[in-house]
C-alpha cells in the first residue's frame, strides 16, 4: 500500500479527477513537447460528459495554450475501457504531423495511470493492506494506527500533516470570510458566513452542528470557486475533514500535535479504500467520494476523543456503511449541487459515527474491510448515468 500522501494532495479545485488530474497530465506532456507547433486534446466519457462543469478544459489549457495553439474535442459517449476519466494528448510539428500521442486516465485523487504506468502502484511504504490486520496488530502490540502510520512512513510524514492541515485550515478561513456568488452558472451564494453567524446566535448543540456545517460549506465553497484546497480524499469531499478537525480544535481545544495523528489515522483508512476499491466518482459514484470523507472524519474524531482501535474502526465503518450506493450527478456537472451540501452533512455524520462508537465497547458485525468490498461491488454495479456523467439522477432532473 502506498503514502497517504496519495491520499491528501494539496491543490486547486474543483475536482481531482477532472481538474487537478488532467493539469497534472497536460504539465507532464507539455515537458515532453516543448517543441510542438499545436496540441490537440481529446477528452472521453466521464471527463467529456462533465468537464466543462468541472473546468478541465480551462486546467488543460492554463498549461498548453501559453506554449502552442491548443484544441480540446469532447467525446461523452466514448468509454474506453481502462477508466471512465479518459484523455488522449496529441502535439504537432509545423508540417501538421503527429509528434506524439498519448493516452492517460485520470482514476481519482488526482492520480494518473494507463496500461504502462499507473501512479497509484507507487511505491509500496505499508505491508498491511486491509483495517483487519493492521488492528490486530495495534491490539496486539498497544500502538495506534497513527503509529503504524509514522513506522511505515517515517517521522517526515509529520511535516507533510503540518501542511496540508494548514492548507486545510487556511481554506476554512478564507471560505468564511468570502461572499458573493459561485462561478458556473448556477447562480448558488456562498453560505459559510451566514451559517457561521446564525450559528453563533444558538446554544449548545444547535451552535456546534451550525459551526459545522459552515466549516464544511467554507471549504466546499473555496473548492467550487478553485481555491487551494486538499484532496480528503478528494476535491468534491475536500470539507467534510477539515470540517470535523477545525471544529473540534475549536471546541475542544485539541494540540495541533494530536491533529496530526488524527490525520494520519484518517488518511490510513482512505487507504485502504482507494487500494482495495477506488475514491474516484467516476468509478464508484460519490461513495467512493463523500462516503470515504466522512469514514476518515470518523475515525479521526474518534481516535481523538481517546476511542480503543476498535472503536475507531467501528466509526469509520458506519460512515462509509450509511454512504453505500450513493450516487454521482451533479448538476451540470458542477461540483455544486448536491456535492457542497453533502460535505456539510457528512461532516455532521461523522461526528454522529464517533459519539455512536465511542458508547459502544468497538464490538459490531460488519468489518470496515467489508463495507469496502461491498462499496467496490455496489460502485460496479451502478449505471454509468449515476457515475460523473451528468446524465442521470438530480442532474438529469433539475433545470434551472
Amino acid at each position: 500500500m502506498e503514502s497517504i500522501r496519495q491520499i491528501f494532495r494539496i491543490g486547486y479545485g474543483p475536482s481531482s479527477s477532472h481538474t487537478m488530474g488532467p493539469r497534472r497530465a497536460a504539465s507532464i506532456f507539455l515537458e515532453r513537447n516543448r517543441q510542438a507547433c499545436r496540441f490537440e486534446v481529446t477528452l472521453y466519457s466521464s471527463l467529456a460528459a462533465t468537464g466543462k462543469g468541472h473546468m478541465t478544459d480551462l486546467a488543460i489549457l492554463d498549461v498548453l495554450l501559453p506554449v502552442a495553439q491548443t484544441t480540446i474535442r469532447w467525446e461523452p459517449k466514448i468509454v474506453l475501457p481502462f477508466h471512465p476519466n479518459g484523455m488522449k494528448f496529441e502535439s504537432f510539428n509545423a508540417e501538421d504531423q503527429v509528434l506524439e500521442s498519448w493516452t492517460v486516465f485520470s482514476i481519482g485523487g488526482g492520480v494518473l495511470a494507463n496500461e504502462k504506468f499507473n501512479e497509484q502502484k507507487a511505491a509500496e511504504v505499508y505491508e498491511m493492506n486491509s483495517i483487519r490486520e493492521i488492528q490486530a496488530w495495534c491490539e496486539k502490540t498497544g500502538h495506534s494506527y497513527w503509529e503504524y502510520v509514522e513506522q511505515c512512513e517515517g517521522p517526515e510524514i509529520w511535516e507533510y500533516l503540518a501542511e496540508v492541515w494548514e492548507v486545510m485550515q487556511s481554506a476554512v478561513s478564507r471560505g468564511l470570510e468570502a461572499e458573493g456568488n459561485i462561478p458556473g452558472g448556477l447562480g448558488l451564494r456562498r453560505k459559510a458566513s451566514d451559517y457561521m453567524i446564525r450559528a453563533k446566535g444558538y446554544d449548545g448543540s444547535m451552535k456546534g452542528r451550525g459551526l459545522v456545517y459552515a466549516y464544511a460549506l467554507a471549504v466546499s465553497e473555496e473548492n467550487a470557486c478553485g481555491g487551494r484546497i486538499v484532496t480528503a480524499p478528494t476535491c468534491g469531499s475536500c470539507g467534510v475533514i477539515p470540517a470535523v478537525l477545525y471544529h473540534l480544535k475549536q471546541t475542544r481545544e485539541f494540540r495541533d500535535s494530536r491533529i496530526l495523528r488524527a490525520l494520519a489515522t484518517a488518511g490510513l483508512f482512505g487507504n485502504i479504500v482507494r487500494t482495495n476499491a477506488s475514491i474516484s466518482g467516476a468509478e464508484v459514484g460519490c461513495q467512493g467520494e463523500v462516503g470515504v470523507a466522512c469514514a476518515m472524519g470518523a475515525g479521526a474524531a474518534c481516535q481523538l476523543f481517546g476511542g480503543s482501535s476498535a472503536q475507531i474502526e467501528y466509526a469509520a465503518e458506519m460512515g462509509l456503511e450509511h454512504h453505500l450506493g450513493l450516487t454521482c450527478d451533479p448538476v451540470c456537472g458542477l461540483v455544486q449541487i448536491p456535492c457542497i451540501e453533502r460535505n456539510a452533512f457528512a461532516a455532521a455524520r461523522a461526528l454522529d459515527a464517533n459519539a455512536y462508537a465511542n458508547f459502544s465497547d468497538g464490538k459490531h458485525r460488519v468489518s470496515f474491510d467489508q463495507v469496502v468490498e461491498v462499496m467496490r461491488q455496489t460502485g460496479h454495479d451502478l449505471p454509468s448515468l449515476y457515475k460523473e456523467t451528468s446524465e442521470g439522477g438530480l442532474a438529469k432532473k433539475y433545470t434551472k
